[in-house]
C-alpha cells in the first residue's frame, strides 16, 4: 500500500469542511420544541415523555412502551423484569457494540456468543441452536445495521427450548420481516435514540411489549423502584405519594430528550428515505471497486438502512483506509471490533481469537462510511470521490 502522502493532490475536504460521521439532522421543530420545554418548567420525565411512548408504541404496532435513558437500560431492564440473573446464560452474537454483552453481565447472568453470517453479519440460528443448554433463558438477536435477523428461525428455536427473545433493535427502528416489525417478535424489544442512530434524542431508548405486567415493571425499576413518577407526583392534579417497592434505577428518559424525539419520529420515514437513497448511490458508485459492499436487503423485509458497512480486508489494509479517509476529511465507523476479542471479555470469559471465525472476518475487514439524512448531494459525492481514491490506492 502507498504511503498516505503518495495519494497525491489536495485532499477532498479541507480541515475547517471535516465530514463528521453519523452527524444528525436536527431541524427547528426540534429546536422549539425543546425551548418550550424549558419555559413550561417540565424539564424531567413528564408529558413529553409519555406523549414519545405513545407515539413510538402505534409506530411500531405494540400495546406498551417505555421510555428510558438508553438501549442499554431497555436491554439490562428486559431482562431484570424477566427474572434473568446469576446462573443463567443468554445468547448473543459477538458482532454487536459492547452494551449488548454488559447488559446481561449487569443481570449478573452469563453471556454466550454465537457466531454470525458472513454475508448478513447477523447471528446464526444453528450457532444459537448449538449453545443452548440448561441453563439458556434468553436469546437477544442483535439486527445489525438495521437488516432483520432470520426471526422465525430463532423464534422457533425459541419455542422449542422455552426461551425468551429480547430484541436488541438499536440499528432497527424502521425494519421489517416478512410483513411485521422489529421489535414485535420477542417478549421484549429495545431501541436507540443516541446521537448516531435514526431517531436521535442524544441519548435515549426505548422499550415495546405486548406484556402490561413486563412493561409496568420496567417502568418501575426504571425509575428508583417508586410508584410514580415526577409527572405524576406534582402535576395540577396534586400532589401523589409514592413508594419505593424495588430497589430500582435511575434510567428514566427527560422531556428535553423526548422533546426532540417526537418531531424525529414524526420525520422517520422522510429520513428513511433518504438514506435509501444515498444506499443505492453509493452501490451504484461503488459496484467496480475491489471490495464487498452490503448484500440486498432479503425479499419481503424492510432494511433500516441504518449502518453502510464496506469490507476491504485484511486487517491491515483496513486500518490503512481508515486513516487515508481521515486524510481525505471524511469521518467513518468501525462496526464492530468482534466483542470477544475486547480485553476484559477475554480475561472475564477466556474468550479468545478463533472462537468466532466470521465474525472475527468482519470485524478485521468491515468499515462504516458517513449515511444521515442530514448529508447533502455535495457530502454524498465527497464520500465517493474519497472512497474510490482511497480503495483503488489501497490494493495497489
Amino acid at each position: 500500500m502507498p504511503n498516505l502522502a503518495q495519494l497525491g493532490g489536495t485532499p477532498v475536504r479541507s480541515n475547517d469542511r471535516f465530514l463528521v460521521y453519523g452527524a444528525p439532522l436536527i431541524e427547528e421543530a426540534e429546536i422549539a420544541e425543546v425551548t418550550a420545554c424549558l419555559r413550561a418548567g417540565w424539564i424531567g420525565t413528564g408529558p413529553r415523555v409519555h406523549q414519545f411512548e405513545n407515539d413510538f408504541r402505534r409506530y411500531k404496532g405494540a400495546k406498551y412502551s417505555a421510555a428510558l435513558n438508553s438501549c442499554t437500560a431497555g436491554l439490562h431492564l428486559a431482562m431484570f423484569a424477566c427474572g434473568i440473573g446469576p446462573g443463567d446464560e443468554v445468547i448473543t452474537t459477538p458482532m454487536t457494540f459492547c452494551a449488548t454483552v454488559n447488559a446481561i453481565i449487569h443481570c449478573g447472568a452469563t453471556p454466550v456468543l454465537a457466531d454470525c453470517d458472513l454475508t448478513t453479519m447477523n447471528v446464526l440460528p444453528e450457532e444459537i441452536e448449538r449453545k443452548i443448554t440448561a441453563r439458556t433463558k434468553a436469546i437477544i438477536p442483535v439486527h445489525f445495521a438495521g437488516r432483520c435477523c432470520d426471526m422465525e428461525a430463532i423464534v422457533s428455536l425459541a419455542r422449542r427450548y422455552d426461551l425468551l427473545v429480547i430484541e436488541d433493535c438499536a440499528h432497527a427502528i424502521e425494519s421489517e420481516y416478512r410483513g411485521k416489525k422489529a421489535g414485535t417478535f420477542g417478549d421484549i424489544g429495545c431501541f436507540s435514540f443516541y446521537v448516531t442512530k435514526n431517531v436521535v434524542t442524544g441519548e435515549g431508548g426505548m422499550v415495546i411489549t405486548d406484556d402490561e405486567r413486563l412493561v409496568g415493571r420496567i417502568k418501575t425499576l426504571g425509575l428508583h423502584g417508586m410508584t410514580k413518577d415526577a409527572w405524576s407526583r406534582f402535576s395540577d392534579a396534586g400532589y401523589k405519594h409514592y413508594q419505593v417497592i424495588h430497589a430500582g434505577y435511575k434510567y428514566n428518559m427527560t422531556d428535553m430528550q423526548a422533546a426532540m424525539g417526537i418531531h424525529q419520529l414524526a420525520r422517520v420515514e422522510k429520513s428513511w428515505e433518504r438514506r435509501a437513497a444515498i444506499w443505492s448511490r453509493y452501490n451504484e458508485a461503488f459496484a467496480d471497486l475491489p471490495c464487498v459492499i452490503p448484500a440486498d436487503p432479503e425479499p419481503d423485509t424492510r432494511h433500516a438502512f441504518h449502518l453502510y458497512t464496506v469490507r476491504i480486508g485484511p486487517a491491515t489494509k483496513r486500518d490503512w483506509v481508515l486513516e487515508a479517509m481521515t486524510c481525505e476529511g471524511i469521518g467513518i465507523g468501525v462496526h464492530y471490533v468482534p466483542v470477544h476479542l475486547h480485553p476484559f471479555y477475554r480475561k472475564t470469559f477466556g474468550w479468545k481469537e478463533g472462537d468466532f471465525p466470521n465474525a472475527e472476518q468482519i470485524g478485521q475487514s468491515t468499515l462504516s462510511l458517513p449515511l444521515s439524512p442530514a448529508l447533502s448531494e455535495e457530502d454524498v459525492e465527497d464520500v465517493i470521490t474519497a472512497f474510490r481514491k482511497v480503495a483503488v490506492a489501497a490494493v495497489q
